[in-house]
Protein backbone atom coordinates (compact mmCIF):
# COMPACT_ATOMS: atom_id res chain seq x y z
CA UNK A 1 0.00 0.00 0.00
CA UNK A 2 1.23 3.07 -1.19
CA UNK A 3 2.67 6.13 1.60
CA UNK A 4 0.58 9.41 0.56
CA UNK A 5 2.48 11.33 2.43
CA UNK A 6 5.67 10.03 0.62
CA UNK A 7 6.46 11.66 -2.79
CA UNK A 8 5.89 9.27 -5.48
CA UNK A 9 3.24 7.43 -8.06
CA UNK A 10 0.38 5.76 -7.73
CA UNK A 11 -0.22 3.00 -9.89
CA UNK A 12 -1.96 3.03 -13.12
CA UNK A 13 -5.37 1.00 -13.54
CA UNK A 14 -7.83 0.50 -16.51
CA UNK A 15 -9.71 -2.57 -17.58
CA UNK A 16 -10.18 -2.00 -21.28
CA UNK A 17 -6.18 -2.04 -22.16
CA UNK A 18 -2.70 -0.37 -20.79
CA UNK A 19 0.44 0.88 -22.02
CA UNK A 20 3.65 1.74 -19.88
CA UNK A 21 6.62 3.36 -21.94
CA UNK A 22 9.48 5.52 -20.83
CA UNK A 23 7.89 8.44 -22.76
CA UNK A 24 4.31 9.94 -22.26
CA UNK A 25 3.92 10.59 -25.48
CA UNK A 26 4.54 7.20 -26.52
CA UNK A 27 2.36 6.19 -23.63
CA UNK A 28 -0.14 8.42 -25.20
CA UNK A 29 -0.16 7.21 -28.45
CA UNK A 30 -0.35 3.36 -27.67
CA UNK A 31 -3.14 3.79 -25.36
CA UNK A 32 -5.05 6.34 -28.50
CA UNK A 33 -4.34 3.17 -30.98
CA UNK A 34 -5.50 1.06 -28.46
CA UNK A 35 -8.96 2.72 -28.27
CA UNK A 36 -9.00 3.48 -32.41
CA UNK A 37 -9.14 -0.74 -32.92
CA UNK A 38 -5.83 -1.40 -32.65
CA UNK A 39 -4.24 -4.36 -31.32
CA UNK A 40 -1.26 -4.52 -28.53
CA UNK A 41 1.06 -4.87 -31.08
CA UNK A 42 -0.06 -1.93 -33.28
CA UNK A 43 -0.16 0.67 -30.04
CA UNK A 44 3.40 -1.16 -29.16
CA UNK A 45 5.28 -0.47 -32.61
CA UNK A 46 3.51 3.25 -32.90
CA UNK A 47 5.00 3.79 -29.50
CA UNK A 48 8.18 3.17 -30.53
CA UNK A 49 7.99 4.64 -33.46
CA UNK A 50 7.18 7.92 -31.42
CA UNK A 51 10.00 7.10 -29.44
CA UNK A 52 12.39 7.20 -32.07
CA UNK A 53 11.54 10.18 -32.60
CA UNK A 54 11.07 11.94 -29.46
CA UNK A 55 13.73 9.73 -27.35
CA UNK A 56 16.19 9.58 -30.11
CA UNK A 57 19.17 8.65 -27.93
CA UNK A 58 17.20 5.39 -26.89
CA UNK A 59 16.06 3.91 -30.45
CA UNK A 60 15.28 4.00 -33.45
CA UNK A 61 14.90 2.82 -37.18
CA UNK A 62 18.94 2.49 -37.25
CA UNK A 63 18.71 0.06 -34.08
CA UNK A 64 17.83 -3.70 -33.57
CA UNK A 65 14.45 -5.19 -31.45
CA UNK A 66 12.95 -8.28 -29.64
CA UNK A 67 9.65 -9.11 -28.73
CA UNK A 68 7.68 -11.24 -26.70
CA UNK A 69 3.85 -11.69 -27.68
CA UNK A 70 0.96 -13.82 -25.61
CA UNK A 71 -1.96 -13.81 -28.02
CA UNK A 72 -5.10 -13.48 -26.00
CA UNK A 73 -3.04 -13.57 -22.58
CA UNK A 74 -2.25 -17.39 -23.20
CA UNK A 75 0.57 -19.52 -22.45
CA UNK A 76 1.84 -19.68 -25.86
CA UNK A 77 4.08 -17.33 -26.10
CA UNK A 78 6.09 -16.78 -29.17
CA UNK A 79 9.77 -14.66 -29.35
CA UNK A 80 10.54 -12.30 -32.04
CA UNK A 81 14.76 -12.22 -32.64
CA UNK A 82 14.63 -8.39 -34.55
CA UNK A 83 18.53 -8.17 -33.74
CA UNK A 84 20.62 -7.28 -37.09
CA UNK A 85 23.77 -8.98 -38.79
CA UNK A 86 27.54 -7.81 -39.61
CA UNK A 87 28.23 -7.06 -43.03
CA UNK A 88 28.83 -10.44 -45.20
CA UNK A 89 32.67 -8.42 -45.62
CA UNK A 90 33.10 -8.21 -42.17
CA UNK A 91 35.64 -10.38 -41.22
CA UNK A 92 38.35 -10.50 -38.42
CA UNK A 93 41.02 -10.89 -40.49
CA UNK A 94 39.67 -7.51 -42.46
CA UNK A 95 39.32 -6.12 -39.51
CA UNK A 96 43.12 -6.86 -38.25
CA UNK A 97 44.54 -5.86 -41.69
CA UNK A 98 43.17 -2.58 -41.16
CA UNK A 99 44.71 -1.99 -38.13
CA UNK A 100 41.73 -2.68 -35.89
CA UNK A 101 42.55 -3.64 -32.74
CA UNK A 102 38.99 -2.79 -30.61
CA UNK A 103 35.71 -1.78 -32.64
CA UNK A 104 35.46 2.34 -31.31
CA UNK A 105 32.00 3.51 -30.34
CA UNK A 106 31.91 5.91 -33.55
CA UNK A 107 33.14 3.41 -35.91
CA UNK A 108 30.83 2.04 -38.98
CA UNK A 109 32.68 -1.68 -37.95
CA UNK A 110 30.04 -1.26 -34.61
CA UNK A 111 26.82 -0.81 -36.91
CA UNK A 112 25.44 -4.37 -37.94
CA UNK A 113 22.52 -3.69 -40.44
CA UNK A 114 19.59 -2.47 -38.32
CA UNK A 115 16.73 -5.24 -37.64
CA UNK A 116 14.00 -2.96 -36.15
CA UNK A 117 12.21 -1.84 -39.31
CA UNK A 118 12.06 -5.84 -40.33
CA UNK A 119 10.81 -6.52 -37.03
CA UNK A 120 8.54 -4.28 -36.40
CA UNK A 121 6.62 -4.52 -40.10
CA UNK A 122 6.79 -8.51 -39.58
CA UNK A 123 5.07 -7.94 -36.46
CA UNK A 124 2.07 -5.73 -37.27
CA UNK A 125 1.41 -7.74 -40.32
CA UNK A 126 1.27 -10.90 -38.24
CA UNK A 127 0.10 -9.36 -34.68
CA UNK A 128 -1.58 -6.21 -35.68
CA UNK A 129 -4.74 -5.23 -37.16
CA UNK A 130 -3.77 -1.76 -38.97
CA UNK A 131 -2.02 -0.36 -41.72
CA UNK A 132 1.43 0.37 -41.00
CA UNK A 133 0.99 3.81 -42.34
CA UNK A 134 -1.82 3.91 -39.65
CA UNK A 135 0.65 2.64 -36.81
CA UNK A 136 3.72 5.28 -37.93
CA UNK A 137 1.41 8.41 -38.41
CA UNK A 138 1.72 10.08 -34.85
CA UNK A 139 5.25 9.55 -35.08
CA UNK A 140 5.61 11.15 -38.66
CA UNK A 141 3.69 14.17 -37.23
CA UNK A 142 5.96 14.47 -34.63
CA UNK A 143 9.01 14.45 -36.72
CA UNK A 144 7.73 16.53 -39.06
CA UNK A 145 5.91 19.56 -37.02
CA UNK A 146 7.80 19.30 -34.07
CA UNK A 147 8.34 17.82 -30.53
CA UNK A 148 8.88 18.91 -26.99
CA UNK A 149 12.34 17.58 -25.19
CA UNK A 150 11.68 16.44 -21.80
CA UNK A 151 13.62 16.53 -18.96
CA UNK A 152 15.74 13.29 -19.20
CA UNK A 153 15.73 13.10 -23.14
CA UNK A 154 17.78 16.87 -22.88
CA UNK A 155 20.00 15.27 -19.85
CA UNK A 156 20.56 12.59 -22.44
CA UNK A 157 21.54 14.91 -25.14
CA UNK A 158 23.24 16.85 -23.16
CA UNK A 159 25.98 13.95 -22.23
CA UNK A 160 25.84 13.03 -25.69
CA UNK A 161 26.49 16.43 -27.42
CA UNK A 162 30.65 15.85 -28.09
CA UNK A 163 29.56 12.72 -29.89
CA UNK A 164 26.89 13.77 -32.33
CA UNK A 165 28.98 16.84 -32.92
CA UNK A 166 31.29 15.04 -34.83
CA UNK A 167 28.76 13.92 -37.36
CA UNK A 168 27.73 16.70 -39.39
CA UNK A 169 24.02 15.52 -39.90
CA UNK A 170 23.35 14.30 -36.35
CA UNK A 171 24.72 17.69 -34.79
CA UNK A 172 22.33 19.59 -37.44
CA UNK A 173 19.60 17.26 -36.09
CA UNK A 174 19.96 17.09 -32.68
CA UNK A 175 21.70 20.25 -31.97
CA UNK A 176 21.91 24.20 -31.78
CA UNK A 177 25.50 25.66 -33.03
CA UNK A 178 27.16 22.88 -31.50
CA UNK A 179 25.04 22.56 -28.50
CA UNK A 180 22.41 20.80 -27.25
CA UNK A 181 19.07 22.39 -26.48
CA UNK A 182 17.78 22.62 -22.80
CA UNK A 183 14.04 20.75 -21.99
CA UNK A 184 11.27 22.85 -23.54
CA UNK A 185 12.83 23.57 -26.76
CA UNK A 186 11.34 22.08 -29.68
CA UNK A 187 12.92 20.16 -32.23
CA UNK A 188 11.95 18.48 -35.79
CA UNK A 189 13.42 15.52 -37.80
CA UNK A 190 11.77 16.15 -41.76
CA UNK A 191 14.68 13.57 -42.84
CA UNK A 192 13.38 11.03 -40.62
CA UNK A 193 9.41 11.49 -41.38
CA UNK A 194 10.19 11.03 -44.82
CA UNK A 195 11.93 8.18 -44.00
CA UNK A 196 9.23 6.85 -42.00
CA UNK A 197 6.42 7.87 -44.42
CA UNK A 198 8.39 5.54 -47.06
CA UNK A 199 8.20 2.63 -44.97
CA UNK A 200 4.39 3.13 -43.97
CA UNK A 201 3.54 3.24 -47.50
CA UNK A 202 5.84 0.69 -48.65
CA UNK A 203 6.67 -1.79 -46.38
CA UNK A 204 10.46 -2.76 -45.29
CA UNK A 205 11.34 -2.77 -48.91
CA UNK A 206 11.70 1.19 -48.30
CA UNK A 207 14.34 0.53 -45.70
CA UNK A 208 16.20 -2.21 -47.05
CA UNK A 209 16.12 -1.41 -50.57
CA UNK A 210 16.24 1.58 -52.67
CA UNK A 211 16.98 5.58 -51.69
CA UNK A 212 16.92 4.61 -48.11
CA UNK A 213 19.37 1.74 -48.28
CA UNK A 214 21.42 3.65 -50.72
CA UNK A 215 21.76 6.39 -48.63
CA UNK A 216 22.87 3.65 -45.64
CA UNK A 217 25.42 1.42 -47.47
CA UNK A 218 27.28 4.50 -49.30
CA UNK A 219 27.49 6.85 -45.43
CA UNK A 220 28.71 3.67 -44.05
CA UNK A 221 31.32 2.86 -46.93
CA UNK A 222 32.45 6.31 -47.06
CA UNK A 223 33.61 6.09 -43.52
CA UNK A 224 34.80 2.82 -43.81
CA UNK A 225 32.84 0.25 -43.49
CA UNK A 226 32.31 -3.16 -44.89
CA UNK A 227 28.63 -2.83 -46.00
CA UNK A 228 26.57 -3.87 -49.21
CA UNK A 229 23.67 -3.65 -50.71
CA UNK A 230 22.98 -6.56 -50.84
CA UNK A 231 23.85 -6.98 -47.01
CA UNK A 232 20.48 -4.44 -46.67
CA UNK A 233 18.34 -6.65 -49.15
CA UNK A 234 19.03 -10.07 -46.90
CA UNK A 235 17.76 -8.34 -43.16
CA UNK A 236 15.43 -10.64 -41.51
CA UNK A 237 14.32 -11.66 -38.77
CA UNK A 238 12.79 -14.76 -36.99
CA UNK A 239 10.61 -16.05 -35.00
CA UNK A 240 12.14 -18.20 -32.15
CA UNK A 241 11.03 -20.44 -29.24
CA UNK A 242 11.30 -18.96 -25.62
CA UNK A 243 13.26 -19.86 -22.83
CA UNK A 244 12.07 -20.00 -19.24
CA UNK A 245 12.52 -21.26 -15.45
CA UNK A 246 10.16 -20.93 -12.24
CA UNK A 247 10.24 -19.39 -9.99
CA UNK A 248 8.39 -18.82 -6.52
CA UNK A 249 5.25 -20.72 -7.97
CA UNK A 250 5.48 -18.83 -11.58
CA UNK A 251 7.05 -18.76 -14.82
CA UNK A 252 9.29 -16.77 -16.22
CA UNK A 253 9.89 -16.35 -20.08
CA UNK A 254 12.54 -14.53 -21.91
CA UNK A 255 14.00 -14.55 -25.37
CA UNK A 256 16.69 -17.19 -26.19
CA UNK A 257 20.42 -16.14 -27.29
CA UNK A 258 21.63 -13.89 -28.61
CA UNK A 259 19.83 -11.93 -26.11
CA UNK A 260 21.09 -11.99 -22.40
CA UNK A 261 17.43 -13.34 -21.32
CA UNK A 262 19.10 -16.59 -19.64
CA UNK A 263 21.39 -15.01 -17.74
CA UNK A 264 18.32 -13.36 -15.93
CA UNK A 265 16.89 -16.70 -15.76
CA UNK A 266 20.37 -17.69 -14.08
CA UNK A 267 20.38 -14.97 -11.28
CA UNK A 268 16.80 -16.26 -10.59
CA UNK A 269 17.87 -19.79 -10.36
CA UNK A 270 20.43 -19.05 -8.08
CA UNK A 271 18.25 -16.60 -6.01
CA UNK A 272 15.70 -18.95 -5.38
CA UNK A 273 18.12 -21.57 -3.42
CA UNK A 274 17.95 -18.68 -1.21
CA UNK A 275 15.30 -17.78 1.22
CA UNK A 276 15.45 -13.79 1.79
CA UNK A 277 14.28 -12.10 4.79
CA UNK A 278 13.64 -8.88 5.97
CA UNK A 279 14.27 -6.21 4.58
CA UNK A 280 14.45 -6.44 0.79
CA UNK A 281 17.67 -3.91 1.12
CA UNK A 282 19.16 -5.51 3.78
CA UNK A 283 23.24 -6.50 3.13
CA UNK A 284 22.60 -10.35 3.16
CA UNK A 285 19.50 -10.14 0.20
CA UNK A 286 22.05 -7.45 -1.54
CA UNK A 287 24.77 -9.80 -1.00
CA UNK A 288 23.18 -13.23 -2.44
CA UNK A 289 22.02 -10.44 -5.50
CA UNK A 290 25.27 -9.48 -6.00
CA UNK A 291 27.06 -12.70 -6.22
CA UNK A 292 24.20 -14.24 -7.68
CA UNK A 293 24.59 -11.55 -10.91
CA UNK A 294 28.47 -12.06 -10.83
CA UNK A 295 28.35 -15.42 -11.49
CA UNK A 296 25.91 -15.62 -14.17
CA UNK A 297 27.52 -12.99 -16.09
CA UNK A 298 31.03 -14.37 -15.96
CA UNK A 299 29.28 -17.22 -18.13
CA UNK A 300 27.55 -14.12 -20.04
CA UNK A 301 30.47 -13.52 -21.17
CA UNK A 302 32.40 -16.58 -21.39
CA UNK A 303 29.88 -18.27 -23.45
CA UNK A 304 26.46 -16.17 -24.68
CA UNK A 305 26.60 -15.45 -28.46
CA UNK A 306 24.70 -16.15 -31.91
CA UNK A 307 23.53 -19.06 -31.43
CA UNK A 308 23.94 -19.91 -34.95
CA UNK A 309 27.99 -20.05 -34.35
CA UNK A 310 27.65 -21.46 -30.62
CA UNK A 311 26.69 -24.99 -29.18
CA UNK A 312 23.73 -25.94 -29.09
CA UNK A 313 23.68 -27.29 -25.99
CA UNK A 314 24.95 -24.25 -24.06
CA UNK A 315 21.37 -23.04 -23.09
CA UNK A 316 20.75 -26.78 -21.41
CA UNK A 317 23.80 -26.17 -19.52
CA UNK A 318 23.78 -22.32 -18.37
CA UNK A 319 19.85 -23.12 -17.01
CA UNK A 320 20.43 -26.57 -15.66
CA UNK A 321 20.40 -26.89 -11.39
CA UNK A 322 23.62 -28.74 -11.53
CA UNK A 323 24.95 -25.32 -12.63
CA UNK A 324 22.73 -23.15 -10.64
CA UNK A 325 23.70 -25.89 -7.59
CA UNK A 326 27.44 -25.34 -7.86
CA UNK A 327 26.76 -21.35 -8.20
CA UNK A 328 24.59 -21.12 -5.24
CA UNK A 329 27.28 -23.08 -3.46
CA UNK A 330 29.92 -20.87 -3.75
CA UNK A 331 28.27 -17.47 -2.08
CA UNK A 332 29.89 -16.71 1.09
CA UNK A 333 27.76 -14.23 2.64
CA UNK A 334 31.31 -13.17 4.84
CA UNK A 335 32.97 -11.86 1.68
CA UNK A 336 33.02 -11.04 -2.00
CA UNK A 337 33.80 -14.14 -4.48
CA UNK A 338 36.54 -14.21 -7.19
CA UNK A 339 34.79 -14.55 -10.44
CA UNK A 340 36.32 -15.36 -14.00
CA UNK A 341 35.17 -14.91 -17.00
CA UNK A 342 35.87 -12.85 -20.55
CA UNK A 343 35.18 -9.17 -20.18
CA UNK A 344 35.81 -6.44 -22.53
CA UNK A 345 35.14 -3.36 -21.03
CA UNK A 346 32.21 -2.49 -23.11
CA UNK A 347 29.49 -0.64 -21.17
CA UNK A 348 25.70 -1.12 -22.86
CA UNK A 349 23.48 1.89 -21.84
CA UNK A 350 20.55 2.45 -23.67
CA UNK A 351 17.05 1.31 -24.75
CA UNK A 352 13.54 1.74 -24.68
CA UNK A 353 10.78 -0.94 -23.04
CA UNK A 354 7.27 -1.23 -24.35
CA UNK A 355 4.34 -2.70 -22.04
CA UNK A 356 0.95 -3.09 -23.81
CA UNK A 357 -2.28 -5.18 -23.11
CA UNK A 358 -4.90 -4.99 -24.88
CA UNK A 359 -8.89 -5.39 -24.88
CA UNK A 360 -8.82 -9.05 -25.71
CA UNK A 361 -5.90 -9.45 -22.95
CA UNK A 362 -2.76 -10.16 -25.79
CA UNK A 363 0.26 -9.38 -24.16
CA UNK A 364 3.34 -7.91 -25.61
CA UNK A 365 6.78 -7.52 -24.03
CA UNK A 366 8.45 -5.23 -26.38
CA UNK A 367 12.36 -3.55 -26.22
CA UNK A 368 14.26 -1.87 -28.89
CA UNK A 369 17.41 0.05 -28.81
CA UNK A 370 20.57 1.96 -30.89
CA UNK A 371 22.66 1.00 -28.08
CA UNK A 372 24.73 3.63 -25.96
CA UNK A 373 22.78 6.94 -26.08
CA UNK A 374 22.33 8.08 -29.12
CA UNK A 375 24.17 5.44 -30.79
CA UNK A 376 26.86 5.40 -32.90
CA UNK A 377 26.50 9.01 -33.31
CA UNK A 378 26.32 8.43 -37.11
CA UNK A 379 23.69 9.82 -39.35
CA UNK A 380 22.73 9.00 -42.55
CA UNK A 381 22.82 12.32 -43.86
CA UNK A 382 19.70 12.08 -47.22
CA UNK A 383 17.40 9.42 -44.64
CA UNK A 384 17.81 11.06 -41.27
CA UNK A 385 19.11 7.29 -39.65
CA UNK A 386 20.97 7.45 -36.35
CA UNK A 387 22.69 4.31 -36.42
CA UNK A 388 23.39 1.92 -33.47
CA UNK A 389 26.80 0.91 -32.21
CA UNK A 390 25.39 -2.78 -31.36
CA UNK A 391 28.81 -4.40 -33.04
CA UNK A 392 30.76 -3.14 -29.90
CA UNK A 393 29.45 -6.13 -28.28
CA UNK A 394 31.97 -8.71 -31.04
CA UNK A 395 34.94 -10.40 -28.91
CA UNK A 396 38.10 -9.92 -31.07
CA UNK A 397 39.43 -12.88 -29.50
CA UNK A 398 40.57 -16.06 -31.43
CA UNK A 399 38.13 -18.57 -30.60
CA UNK A 400 35.61 -16.85 -28.32
CA UNK A 401 31.75 -17.91 -29.06
CA UNK A 402 31.29 -13.99 -29.65
CA UNK A 403 34.00 -13.36 -31.90
CA UNK A 404 32.97 -10.89 -34.93
CA UNK A 405 32.39 -13.06 -37.86
CA UNK A 406 30.06 -12.08 -41.41
CA UNK A 407 26.21 -12.15 -41.03
CA UNK A 408 26.48 -12.70 -37.58
CA UNK A 409 24.18 -11.52 -34.52
CA UNK A 410 26.67 -9.90 -31.19
CA UNK A 411 25.96 -10.76 -27.92
CA UNK A 412 22.72 -8.74 -27.27
CA UNK A 413 21.58 -6.93 -23.54
CA UNK A 414 18.04 -5.57 -24.59
CA UNK A 415 15.58 -8.64 -23.13
CA UNK A 416 11.87 -8.73 -23.01
CA UNK A 417 9.91 -10.75 -20.04
CA UNK A 418 6.87 -12.01 -18.88
CA UNK A 419 5.13 -14.17 -16.23
CA UNK A 420 2.69 -17.06 -16.20
CA UNK A 421 1.02 -18.63 -13.82
CA UNK A 422 -2.17 -20.82 -13.64
CA UNK A 423 -2.15 -21.17 -17.55
CA UNK A 424 -2.18 -17.36 -18.48
CA UNK A 425 0.04 -14.09 -18.53
CA UNK A 426 0.19 -12.31 -15.14
CA UNK A 427 2.84 -10.01 -16.14
CA UNK A 428 4.31 -8.12 -19.22
CA UNK A 429 7.79 -6.34 -17.82
CA UNK A 430 11.35 -5.18 -18.63
CA UNK A 431 13.98 -2.95 -17.44
CA UNK A 432 15.96 -0.69 -19.45
CA UNK A 433 19.81 0.21 -18.65
CA UNK A 434 21.90 -2.18 -20.65
CA UNK A 435 24.18 -4.41 -18.75
CA UNK A 436 21.83 -4.23 -15.92
CA UNK A 437 18.94 -5.15 -17.71
CA UNK A 438 19.37 -9.70 -16.59
CA UNK A 439 19.90 -8.47 -12.67
CA UNK A 440 17.23 -5.88 -13.06
CA UNK A 441 14.63 -8.80 -14.38
CA UNK A 442 15.73 -11.00 -11.69
CA UNK A 443 15.89 -7.67 -8.78
CA UNK A 444 12.56 -6.51 -9.97
CA UNK A 445 11.12 -10.11 -9.87
CA UNK A 446 12.39 -10.42 -6.38
CA UNK A 447 11.16 -7.72 -4.99
CA UNK A 448 7.70 -8.84 -6.06
CA UNK A 449 7.69 -12.60 -5.16
CA UNK A 450 10.36 -12.62 -2.51
CA UNK A 451 9.06 -9.16 -1.03
CA UNK A 452 5.65 -9.25 -1.81
CA UNK A 453 5.76 -5.28 -2.98
CA UNK A 454 3.64 -4.04 -5.93
CA UNK A 455 4.99 -2.89 -9.51
CA UNK A 456 5.56 0.65 -8.70
CA UNK A 457 7.03 0.16 -5.28
CA UNK A 458 9.58 -2.44 -6.69
CA UNK A 459 10.67 -0.08 -9.57
CA UNK A 460 10.61 2.81 -6.54
CA UNK A 461 13.50 0.82 -4.60
CA UNK A 462 16.97 2.24 -5.07
CA UNK A 463 19.35 -0.38 -7.12
CA UNK A 464 22.51 -1.89 -7.74
CA UNK A 465 24.55 -3.54 -10.09
CA UNK A 466 28.10 -5.02 -9.96
CA UNK A 467 30.50 -3.95 -12.85
CA UNK A 468 30.77 -7.74 -14.89
CA UNK A 469 34.32 -8.79 -14.10
CA UNK A 470 34.98 -6.63 -11.12
CA UNK A 471 34.17 -6.59 -7.39
CA UNK A 472 32.83 -3.16 -8.19
CA UNK A 473 29.42 -2.33 -7.04
CA UNK A 474 27.43 0.98 -8.35
CA UNK A 475 25.11 1.68 -5.74
CA UNK A 476 22.71 4.83 -5.71
CA UNK A 477 22.74 6.78 -2.83
CA UNK A 478 20.37 4.80 -0.23
CA UNK A 479 21.51 1.90 -0.91
CA UNK A 480 24.96 3.45 -0.18
CA UNK A 481 24.00 4.99 2.91
CA UNK A 482 22.58 1.99 4.31
CA UNK A 483 24.43 -1.07 2.87
CA UNK A 484 27.57 0.84 1.36
CA UNK A 485 29.42 -0.31 4.51
CA UNK A 486 28.78 -3.24 5.07
CA UNK A 487 29.25 -4.55 1.50
CA UNK A 488 32.61 -2.78 1.82
CA UNK A 489 33.79 -4.51 4.82
CA UNK A 490 33.00 -7.71 2.99
CA UNK A 491 35.33 -7.03 0.19
CA UNK A 492 33.16 -5.09 -2.69
CA UNK A 493 33.76 -1.27 -3.72
CA UNK A 494 30.72 0.35 -3.34
CA UNK A 495 30.48 3.63 -5.72
CA UNK A 496 28.23 6.29 -7.24
CA UNK A 497 27.10 5.77 -10.80
CA UNK A 498 27.69 7.61 -13.47
CA UNK A 499 23.90 8.09 -13.79
CA UNK A 500 20.30 6.89 -12.36
CA UNK A 501 20.48 2.91 -12.76
CA UNK A 502 18.20 1.64 -16.01
CA UNK A 503 14.29 1.86 -15.94
CA UNK A 504 11.86 0.17 -15.82
CA UNK A 505 7.69 -0.84 -17.02
CA UNK A 506 5.50 -3.16 -16.30
CA UNK A 507 1.41 -4.62 -16.42
CA UNK A 508 0.11 -6.58 -14.26
CA UNK A 509 -3.07 -8.87 -15.14
CA UNK A 510 -5.87 -9.23 -12.67
CA UNK A 511 -8.00 -12.35 -14.60
CA UNK A 512 -10.23 -12.46 -11.80
CA UNK A 513 -11.18 -8.96 -11.22
CA UNK A 514 -10.63 -8.57 -15.06
CA UNK A 515 -8.22 -5.27 -14.70
CA UNK A 516 -4.72 -4.38 -15.27
CA UNK A 517 -2.49 -2.55 -12.94
CA UNK A 518 0.82 -0.85 -14.36
CA UNK A 519 3.78 0.94 -13.33
CA UNK A 520 6.80 3.16 -14.97
CA UNK A 521 10.02 3.94 -13.55
CA UNK A 522 11.19 7.39 -12.04
CA UNK A 523 14.07 7.63 -13.71
CA UNK A 524 12.27 7.95 -17.06
CA UNK A 525 9.73 10.06 -18.42
CA UNK A 526 7.37 8.48 -19.09
CA UNK A 527 4.25 6.76 -17.53
CA UNK A 528 1.94 4.05 -17.49
CA UNK A 529 -1.84 4.52 -18.32
CA UNK A 530 -5.09 2.18 -18.93
CA UNK A 531 -8.10 3.30 -19.52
Amino acid sequence: MRDFEVPGRSLAMGRNGMAATSHPAATLTAVEILKAGGSAMDAAVAACAVQSVVEAGSTGIGGDCFALIAPQGGTDIRAYNGSGRTPAAMTLERLRAAGVTGIERQSPHAVTVPGAVEAWSRLVADHGRLPLSEVFAPAIALAREGYVLTPRVSHDLAQQADLIRKDPAAAATFLVEGKAPAAGNVQTQPLLADTLEAIGREGPDAFYRGAVAEDMVEFLRSVGGFHSLEDFAAAKGEYVTPIRTDYRGRTVHECPPNGQGIIALMILNILKRFSPSGDPLGADNLHVEIEATRLAYAARDAFLADPAHAKTSMVEHLLSDALADDLASRIDLGRALETSGVFDGVEHKDTVYIAVVDKDRTAVSFISSIFHPYGSGLMAPRSGVLFHNRGQSFSLVDGHPNRVAPRKRPMHTIIPGMVTENGRVSLTFGVMGGHYQAMGHAHFLSKLFDHGLDLQSAMDLPRLFPLPGTRTVEAEAAIRDKAGPELTRRGFTVKAPNWAIGGAQAIAIDWENGTLTGASDHRKDGCALGY
